[in-house]
């Protein structure tokens, strides 16, 4: 863990308030401070992995079936048409411990896609390179 205490643990250990929202043996989720609208929920894992990449093989599943209920009730309880699911790796995570944002959606909410600029391959050859490159890692 780094040097500056994880908000995120202290949320887990009771130290720091939070608005709990799940509070289960693998994971725990509560609001987001800063919601992008209400009802935006950070799921993390009860133990400290800085990303997805850290997180043993055997709590993926756990965790993200957690995720799963979380979407569903974006729509059963807050009447949501959907919900947006994501993680950060490093790159825009603002605590360095495994969080899933799960967001209520609705057309026409202003959100846009991904919040950055697309940049298309330059053509399909490059796009096949880079699907190539991807899969070899992956063996």
């Amino acid at each position: 863990m780094a040097d500056k205490p994880c908000v995120f643990c202290e949320i887990i250990r009771g130290e720091h308030p939070a608005h709990v929202v799940l509070d289960a043996p693998e994971a725990m989720a509560f609001l987001d401070t800063r919601p992008l609208f209400k009802g935006h929920t950070l799921l993390v894992p009860r133990e400290h992995h800085e990303t997805l990449v850290d997180l043993p093989e055997e709590q993926v599943g756990p965790l993200f079936a957690q995720a799963r209920r979380l979407a569903g009730v974006m729509e059963t309880e807050l009447g949501a048409a959907g919900s947006f699911v994501a993680t950060n790796n490093r790159i825009s995570q603002s605590v360095p411990h495994l969080h899933v944002h799960v967001v209520p959606r609705n057309p026409k909410d202003g959100l846009k896609g991904f919040f950055w600029p697309r940049h298309k391959y330059e053509s399909d050859e490059e796009a096949a390179k880079f699907a190539a490159r991807l899969r070899a890692a992956l063996v």
